[in-house]
């Protein structure tokens, strides 16, 4: 996570940056010792002190005693030492996932450990907005309880779309909306007052990866659904380019191609459809293509293979300009990669004349939700920071309540 607390001047500023940085600490770190707390603060255990009694009264930290486990795999002997954690069911977070072909929808607690998960078919190109967002909304919040509605601290929606800082999308071709104020759509549709923020689904994909693993280094995030979107992240920040289109590696056009784009060569949609026609079945999905491919039926073979050949040419375009660490693969495309991952080296070492070095390519934990999961972190990130309404108080009032 993003370190974004800064020195404030004010009693109010400074309170609420000691409040943040108290949380962002604990986060980080899962448990942490009082003392250890004050340390990693730069402050004496008093003043530490009273910014645990806050938070503790309000419901977001708690005690709890170092588990036998560990005093086992530090040989301490003795009581087990009172360590601080935060307390999940504090404040509960929701992104969900607008796609062309399926809607997807994750909940995570102030721990950012997912809570509950859905995901349905929704044919969005022949929907409105409002339906869409409307369906992401009642998929989650039918998963959720009323205490963990009440203590909803933020909704994230994302989506294959062009999306100015304002919330609005400018642009998604492949979902064919235009000019639409998403973030505003999402406050209407969900049950509470919450903020709300919305991101390339691209982009909140690399965002929750980063969440589960930290990034370091140069980090480029394909995202392969019928459309294909690509989010880079340099030492955990997002890089969005001048205009926010930083990424955008599915719009590439390939030479030799015809004029087909990157996505019109190894998304979900060509797949499908190059399945079918080879086996003469209308009818076949995803998921019975990847099983073929694992059981090398020849014809799934066969287009698995030219599939490897694309995404190993769009891979080293991409190396060539960003030189990455890593490559990291979601949607539910990825699943195909770990089959043929032997192919896609061969390519790549084939397209090229001078031994460039070659990035770590991995799938994503929850390639299927990593967006989903991505657009609930950015609330989280955003709850753990100066931007929280949470914690921005007036000089000595009391943290709200999480139960309140």
């Amino acid at each position: 996570m993003n370190d974004t607390v800064s020195i404030g001047s004010s009693p109010r500023r400074i309170r609420q940056n000691n409040i943040v940085a108290a949380l962002q600490t604990i986060y980080a770190h899962r448990s942490l010792s009082r003392a250890d707390l004050a340390r990693k603060l730069g402050m004496n255990r008093s003043s530490s002190g009273e910014i645990v009694a806050e938070l503790t009264e309000g419901g977001f930290v708690q005690e709890s005693d170092e588990s036998g486990k560990q005093r086992l795999e530090h040989s301490r002997a003795g009581r087990p030492g009172i360590m601080l954690e935060l307390v999940p069911d504090a404040a509960f977070f929701v992104g969900i996932e607008i796609g062309v072909e399926h809607i997807s929808a994750a909940v995570v607690d102030l721990s950012a450990e997912v809570r509950a998960c859905r995901k349905i078919a929704f044919d969005t190109p022949s929907s409105t907005v409002e339906e869409a967002v409307a369906q992401g909304v009642e998929l989650i919040v039918g998963e959720m309880t009323k205490g963990m509605i009440g203590r909803c601290k933020g909704l994230g929606i994302s989506a294959p779309a062009h999306i100015r800082p304002n919330g609005i999308v400018t642009l998604a071709p492949i979902i064919g909306w235009r000019e639409v104020s998403l973030k505003e759509i999402g406050r209407s549709a969900f049950p509470a007052a919450v903020p709300i923020a919305v991101e390339n689904d691209a982009n909140a994909f690399a965002i929750g990866d980063s969440y589960r693993h930290g990034v370091s280094g140069v980090t480029l995030f394909l995202l392969m659904e019928t459309g294909v979107g690509g989010g880079i992240m340099i030492d955990g920040k997002l890089f969005r380019g001048g205009h926010g289109l930083a990424g955008e590696i599915g719009h590439t056009l390939v030479p030799g191609s015809g004029g087909q784009k990157f996505e019109q060569l190894i998304g979900r949609e060509v797949l499908i459809r190059q399945y079918r026609e080879a086996i003469g079945r209308k009818h076949v999905d995803l998921q019975e293509f990847l099983g073929d491919v694992h059981d090398r039926v020849p014809a799934a073979v066969n287009i698995a293979e030219t599939w490897s050949r694309h995404l190993a040419y769009a891979l080293l375009q991409a190396c060539r300009l960003l030189d990455p660490d890593r490559i990291v693969l979601g949607g539910s495309v990825a699943s195909l990669y770990p089959m043929v991952a032997a192919r896609v080296a061969v390519h790549m070492s084939e397209g090229q004349n001078i031994a460039f070095p070659m990035p770590e390519i991995v799938v994503d934990d929850d390639a299927e939700f990593g967006s989903a999961f991505g657009a609930a972190c950015m609330l989280h990130q955003r709850f753990l920071s100066l931007e929280s309404e949470e914690f921005g108080n007036e000089d000595g009032a009391p943290v709200q309540s999480a139960t309140s």
